[in-house]
């Protein structure tokens, strides 16, 4: 098979989460550890830091891969969905995996997967751990696809762990209180590694302090150590004052992602920085400083706060569950624009009433859907917007939808695309 045929083939031939939902995934590690064996158990060669949540474990994963690298260390990093190519999963210093690996990886086990029947995910990590293997990387950042107690990447043990912020997401696969979904990404928590937690919540700082106590794991709460003293959204950068909470010295931090949700992002990431340099990894605050100011270049992450366009503004983001549609809602509160052109799309599963409760009213909506099976179909996602008092016309491609809120807009508008990263993932502009 040339990649094309090999990456039609993981897509068809294997369960998919993307595609099919919960049916995809599968109820333990087995298939994965039996992966892993049969390669020679290729996550234990290199050093790696494990990170989940509910929002944010995507920014902060590229984050830190983007500082580690800036520092000097060959750094590899695993992250999942992609938006435009399979490749974009597994990197190492910002360069995607080559099409030759994927190639001759899958051949190489498509007897095991004939028998073990792995789903897409648990082939996917597998890849990604030979692949840093055989990059003798320095370090890899290894991100959740979901949860973490039974995701398939939960099969490492990292040097350090990283849970960002739990909300409420996937509530019908990992529980439906905060405490539940706490309980499945503590899952990640190993017996003597520490573990970083970006937010104090009263709903889930017990859960995190009993996994926490019996592994034996060092647990640091990222918002006690520091906090924001002010921030600036300036277009395409955001400006943040931190300020150490022992001593009260402050570090001005300048980062290529320019959502304010970043913010939070940033408190977690650099209480993973401290973790990592106590425990002797050498990152200089210059490394840090240039790495965040230089996210998009050095890792290849999209689809954050990301404009693609101006007069109107187009700007894209990936924000699709209750947080992240609230987060996006903030972001807007900011903005400078005459009329506001939302273009959205949502999978079946997300808690659509709840996201559409929180959409500004006084916008023109452009109703869609990506071409997956676990997207809701543009019609029916425009008429439980109706019942929120959100207007607009609907469109069976995202492009189509994309181009007709372009053409109804002034040069002083902004667009918005929302709501799916398979809606982010599909947007073309010439």
């Amino acid at each position: 098979m040339n990649y094309k045929e090999t990456v039609d083939f993981l897509y068809s031939a294997l369960p998919m989460f993307g595609r099919t939902g919960a049916a995809a995934l599968k109820k333990d590690l087995t298939n994965t550890l039996l992966l892993c064996n049969k390669l020679g158990n290729p996550q234990h060669n290199f050093k790696s830091v494990h990170v989940a949540g509910t929002n944010g474990k995507g920014s902060v994963s590229h984050m830190l891969a983007a500082v580690l690298q800036t520092a000097g260390y060959t750094t590899g990093l695993y992250t999942s969905p992609h938006l435009k190519d399979f490749r974009e999963r597994i990197k190492v210093n910002g360069v995607m995996i080559e099409e030759d690996f994927v190639v001759s990886f899958t051949e190489s086990i498509k007897p095991l997967i004939e028998e073990i029947k792995p789903s897409f995910f648990e082939i996917t990590v597998a890849m990604a751990f030979a692949y840093f293997s055989d990059k003798q990387v320095d370090i890899a950042v290894i991100e959740t696809g979901l949860g973490g107690r039974l995701d398939s990447t939960n099969v490492i043990m990292p040097v350090l762990s990283v849970i960002t912020n739990i909300g409420m997401d996937h509530m019908n696969i990992l529980g439906d209180s905060l405490a539940q979904i706490a309980w499945e990404k503590a899952g990640i928590i190993k017996p003597g590694i520490p573990v970083v937690v970006g937010e104090t919540l009263p709903e889930t700082q017990a859960v995190f302090e009993a996994a926490a106590t019996e592994k034996n794991a060092l647990l640091i709460w990222a918002n006690r150590e520091r906090y924001a003293d002010s921030y600036s959204y300036n277009k395409q950068e955001l400006s943040v004052e931190m300020v150490y909470t022992s001593h009260n010295d402050k570090q001005n931090y300048i980062l290529d992602l320019p959502g304010i949700y970043q913010v939070k992002n940033l408190v977690t990431l650099l209480a993973a920085i401290d973790q990592l340099k106590k425990t002797g990894w050498h990152i200089p605050e210059q490394a840090a400083g240039k790495g965040l100011r230089n996210v998009k270049a050095l890792t290849g992450l999209h689809g954050r706060w990301e404009t693609i366009r101006h007069h109107p503004e187009v700007v894209l983001d990936v924000g699709h569950n209750e947080d992240g549609i609230r987060q996006i809602t903030e972001q807007l509160e900011l903005m400078s624009y005459h009329n506001l052109h939302i273009v959205i799309g949502m999978v079946k599963d997300k808690e659509i009433e709840k996201v559409m409760q929180l959409l500004p009213k006084e916008a023109s909506y452009y109703f869609t859907k990506a071409q997956t099976p676990r997207a809701l179909p543009e019609d029916q996602l425009a008429a439980i917007a109706a019942e929120h008092g959100l207007t607009g016309h609907h469109f069976p491609a995202v492009n189509m939808a994309l181009q007709n809120a372009i053409d109804h807009a002034h040069k002083d508008d902004l667009v918005l695309v929302c709501g799916s990263v398979f809606v982010v993932g599909e947007v073309s502009l010439a």
